[in-house]
């Protein structure tokens, strides 16, 4: 079953043929409404369930509108529609929705809900994010760069920040896609030990650096996230603003970096936090055609997915 699940977990290959086929698909459209269908209506009578257990606006709607544009429907569930794994299993869950729908797009907490999801679903399922990895973003990611500035392999990327689940699929994506990778936080925050040795285990140079502007010197990509999640409690909020407050990525701390590097964010950013709006609206960032590039992207493996 071709599940994505993970950056790690799909052959490089097939991530490669992937991010060639978001791009082709992003061309063909070029000056199209948003709401035009594609030529090719390749999820035409397919039926898409869309799983939230944490709120979402690009994962939702990116999908929602991808699948429309390629011919198909959805159907949008929440978390509390559903009692995911309260009022029944996540197995029995799995194996009724492949009944009714082609694919599952699950947006959750634990990745072994996910995992539960995917072992007994009879239909592909896609991770819209875990608290372990977020793999759709980073593929938006690496289109992104790729489509600003060429290839990405042999590139450095420098994370700031929080070792999050982010960043964990930034370094699988280091290990699948061939590019080094430098890791600037905090020690209590640092990256899942399997991340990094995922990536130095596919040849990547992992490193980490403690301090931000030693960290971003020469950097082709520089990449922040939130400091908070929306469900940490006031005081973690205080914690984690002391912590992570040296690693702001300001003006100063930008031009560090290579002349012609990308700032990226994954958003929703909280702006004069971990990025400052000079560099949110500047030259380097293309933090919204990152957003974007989500609804290509993941056209790209639903199709993928379904094999069409």
């Amino acid at each position: 079953m071709p599940h994505f699940l993970d950056i790690d977990t799909t052959e490089t290959e097939a991530l490669r043929a992937m991010i060639d086929a978001a791009r082709a698909m992003k061309d063909r459209r070029n000056g199209r409404p948003k709401g035009a269908p594609d030529d090719e209506q390749s999820l035409a009578g397919r039926m898409v369930a869309l799983i939230f257990e944490k709120p979402s606006t690009r994962t939702r709607v990116s999908f929602d509108v991808g699948v429309r544009q390629m011919g198909g429907e959805t159907m949008v569930l929440s978390g509390a529609d559903m009692q995911l794994g309260h009022g029944e299993t996540i197995a029995d869950t799995a194996r009724v929705l492949s009944r009714y729908v082609d694919l599952i797009m699950i947006r959750t907490f634990e990745a072994a809900t996910l995992q539960e999801m995917a072992d007994h679903a009879t239909v592909p399922v896609i991770n819209g994010l875990t608290d372990r990895s977020h793999p759709c973003q980073i593929m938006a990611d690496v289109m992104t760069y790729e489509e600003h500035r060429g290839p990405i392999r042999g590139k450095r990327a420098v994370w700031t920040g929080d070792g999050n689940n982010v960043c964990a699929s930034w370094l699988h994506a280091a290990g699948q896609f061939g590019f080094d990778m430098t890791f600037s936080g905090p020690q209590q925050l640092d990256p899942g030990r399997e991340f990094v040795d995922f990536a130095r285990g596919k040849g990547s140079d992992i490193r980490i650096e403690r301090d931000p502007a030693r960290a971003v010197e020469g950097a082709d990509i520089v990449i922040a996230d939130t400091w908070i999640s929306m469900h940490d409690a006031q005081s973690a909020r205080e914690r984690r603003h002391n912590l992570l407050r040296p690693y702001q990525v300001d003006e100063r701390l930008m031009g560090r970096a290579a002349p012609d590097a990308v700032f990226m964010h994954c958003l929703p950013a909280h702006r004069g936090e971990e990025v400052t709006s000079a560099v949110m609206d500047g030259p380097h960032s293309v933090v919204f055609d990152e957003a974007e590039n989500r609804l290509h992207a993941q056209k790209a493996i639903l199709r993928w997915c379904l094999g069409t």
